[in-house]
């Protein structure tokens, strides 16, 4: 039997791995400049976390959790997104006694059931902000600028900023009656799982996939048109914020997130450059999480943006990253004298700070000279006994030809100088 990778999982190999760093570097130059820094959880968390934190009504708990008993019988789930797991570890660490507001980011892998297709996948990545302890709209735009800032510098054309509130929870619950009478006439037409929504949380039928239930919520009240003065100054002011800064967006009354912690502001940026799964970033507000996995009542807003699915975007538009991983010079050696030495020489330049690399298959040196064409090295050179007598070896550019004599002591600083 042939091994292969489960369904839904991929492997990122050594041709293409030099983008994800190149995209991981720019979102943590980004997350420092605008003040935020890193959290690491782990790969998995108590059933409990997501159960509570994500909300039983929703589909990441009903239908796509990883979740399975471990050795001492207790429920243990693959961290399904990147939120709860941060706010548990902001509540268990008393991150609250801090300065605030406490602004964190992290980039790790995520799990879900979920039937693969592009830019969906059963093993994921995921980058999210996180900012903790301030209730104004000014850090919902600063977190909405970060995200929009990231397609900006990744070069990402075509994406559109949706916004919209979906209240607090006292105006929620006026609007919740207010689905459920909608609803009431419709129930045998709605789909099983929004059925048993209706019940415990009609907001998320508003969130179903299905297409019997979208036409029929397409009609239902909006929430935007039901939130309260307070909710509605906040929306307000976040608009006006936007505005300021020059970043354009669409107020959409249907946005309601998958999740059931959201409140106040909600927001997706899209791309029609990706087909169905249009949506490369997703987030908002949520005030009352950290009180809910037994924290003091603070109020935060994040976003989680799918490192799969930004890849897929900027293979969409064709935007190239540059491959700063290549060597950068190649040093080939003609006899036993000049392989000892050229062992000696790359280590040197290697402590320098220059990715160098030679031949450890004993090729001819025309041999040698076409692998370093097809690894990319930006530089060559030939040691022989002639050139190490002399201290000095004849630097080649690979791509124009041109040549420079360098002596072995200045070759470092010739590559760096030239980079």
């Amino acid at each position: 039997m042939q091994v292969k990778a489960p369904r839904g999982t991929h492997d990122v190999l050594p041709s293409d791995v030099y983008k994800w760093h190149r995209v991981e570097e720019e979102m943590r130059r980004l997350c420092a400049e605008y003040g935020y820094s890193e959290i690491r959880t782990p790969m998995f968390e108590h059933t409990e976390l997501f159960e509570r934190g994500v909300g039983e009504t929703t589909d990441v708990v009903q239908k796509e959790m990883y979740t399975f008993l471990d050795k001492g019988d207790r429920s243990i789930t693959l961290k399904a997104e990147g939120t709860a797991p941060v706010v548990r570890s902001y509540v268990e660490h008393s991150l609250y006694a801090n300065p605030q507001p406490s602004k964190l980011y992290y980039i790790s892998p995520c799990f879900r059931y979920e039937k693969p297709q592009a830019g969906r996948l059963r093993a994921f990545h995921q980058f999210g902000v996180e900012a903790f302890g301030a209730n104004g709209p000014a850090i919902d735009a600063e977190v909405i600028s970060l995200a929009m800032e990231l397609f900006r510098r990744m070069g990402a054309t075509g994406i559109e900023l949706n916004i919209n509130s979906i209240g607090c929870p006292t105006c929620r619950k006026v609007y919740n009656e207010k689905l459920r009478e909608f609803f009431r006439p419709h129930l045998s037409e709605l789909c099983e799982t929004c059925r048993q929504r209706y019940e415990k949380n009609p907001l998320r039928i508003l969130d179903c996939k299905s297409k019997e239930c979208k036409e029929i919520y397409m009609s239902a009240p909006i929430l935007l048109d039901n939130i309260c003065d307070e909710c509605h100054e906040h929306f307000e002011t976040l608009k006006a914020y936007l505005d300021g800064m020059g970043i354009p967006y669409r107020v959409d009354g249907t946005i309601v997130r998958g999740l059931d912690y959201y409140t106040k502001t909600v927001f997706e940026i899209v791309s029609k450059n990706i087909g169905s799964q249009g949506t490369v970033c997703g987030g908002g507000r949520y005030n009352g999480l950290v009180e809910e996995l037994d924290g003091p009542d603070t109020p935060a807003v994040g976003f989680g943006l799918g490192i799969e699915r930004l890849m897929l975007l900027l293979e969409s538009l064709d935007i190239s990253l540059e491959n700063n991983e290549l060597a950068e010079i190649f040093v080939a050696n003609i006899g036993e004298n000049a392989d000892r030495f050229v062992q000696k020489l790359i280590y040197d330049l290697r402590k320098e700070g220059v990715r160098a690399e030679r031949d450890y298959l004993e090729r001819s040196v025309k041999a040698q000279m076409k692998f370093a064409n097809k690894i990319g090295a930006k530089y060559s050179m030939v040691l022989g006994d002639d050139e190490i007598a002399r201290g000095k070896g004849t630097v080649k550019n690979m791509e124009t030809g041109e040549q420079n004599e360098v002596s072995f002591r200045e070759i470092a600083k010739f590559i760096k100088d030239n980079r």
